[in-house]
């Protein structure tokens, strides 16, 4: 039978895989991304551009084999990697049948998504009275919440990414308060960047490190993204007002809290620490997967509201 610990990195390393990471031949204890990680802010990529110049990679480091260190299971992200850089796809080259190829895919997923028993109950979900509440009070005064979707790895690759872009796509053309799309994530290729745009989505030309303010009503989706992006989004917009104008679709942070107090490990709560301060604040409403393709794409996902009263909450929460 598995502890929580070996099925958290069974599910860690799942994650790594659908997001396109792969174990470096040379050093079983190192998996590292085979694309640089650039990243964006809110400008829109108008043309790539001839040269990139190549960047570190993220690397994960797993524990040594006998140990259990539940602080090893985490990016290990370069300091400089923390501010927002620009961005464009690494690859310079693409060709009409290899879009067309992948245009086809992502239609034919979203088609077969839109009919299965995830996709109904996750908007039978959204259109309940009491999320239907919870929607309008994040979009206030406001007649349109765009959409920001961080981390979705490689459509053309995986599997599970597609299945997630297919879902925001289909919230978008079901729900007409939801507006604009925009996009990251560091190892989208040109062919893929020429799809998502053709799909109505906007890629970010800058690495927002997760770091977007919610000046707006906002809703991040960002199913199985690092704990450290969700971290970095939350350190953002600690603020009362913009913590109220933000609603994310990922990772259930009450897991992340039961992780936490399993390890009882202070590196692990450091790169936790605002969604472990803010929980106090969340309503959570886990999504129900079954067991077809949905489950590798929205396992462990849930919706999180926030709702902190006063500024002097939020310091308190975030000094415990």
């Amino acid at each position: 039978m598995l502890n929580f610990v070996q099925v958290f990195c069974c599910y860690k390393i799942q994650v790594w895989h659908a997001r396109g990471i792969e174990c470096c031949c040379s050093s079983p204890g190192l998996w590292r991304s085979p694309f640089p990680v650039t990243m964006s802010s809110s400008a829109k990529i108008l043309c790539p551009p001839k040269n990139s110049a190549p960047a570190d990679d993220w690397t994960v480091v797993l524990p040594r084999r006998g140990k259990r260190n539940c602080s090893s299971h985490k990016f290990v992200i370069p300091a400089k990697k923390k501010e927002k850089q620009p961005w464009a796809p690494i690859d310079v080259e693409t060709d009409t049948k290899r879009e067309s190829k992948l245009m086809q895919k992502m239609q034919n997923y979203i088609q077969k998504l839109e009919n299965t028993d995830f996709c109904l109950t996750f908007f039978d979900q959204m259109q309940s009275p009491e999320m239907t509440s919870r929607f309008l009070k994040a979009l206030g005064s406001e007649e349109k919440m765009q959409m920001v979707i961080y981390g979705i790895g490689s459509i053309e690759s995986f599997e599970p990414p597609r299945l997630q872009l297919s879902l925001a796509l289909l919230m978008k053309r079901k729900f007409d308060w939801i507006g604009a799309i925009e996009i990251f994530d560091p190892i989208i290729s040109l062919t893929e960047f020429k799809v998502l745009t053709s799909l109505g989505c906007s890629v970010l030309s800058i690495n927002e490190q997760g770091r977007r303010l919610a000046q707006k009503p906002t809703m991040f989706f960002m199913p199985h993204c690092e704990a450290e992006l969700y971290d970095n989004l939350l350190e953002a917009n600690w603020r009362v007002d913009r913590l109220k104008r933000l609603l994310l679709l990922g990772n259930s942070f009450s897991a992340y809290e039961q992780h936490v107090s399993i390890c009882k490990s202070l590196d692990v709560a450091k790169t936790r620490k605002h969604i472990l301060s803010v929980r106090r604040f969340t309503e959570e409403f886990r999504v129900n997967t079954f067991s077809d393709d949905s489950f590798r794409a929205f396992h462990g996902s849930s919706w999180h509201f926030f709702n902190p009263v006063t500024e002097a909450e939020l310091h308190l929460a975030n000094d415990s």
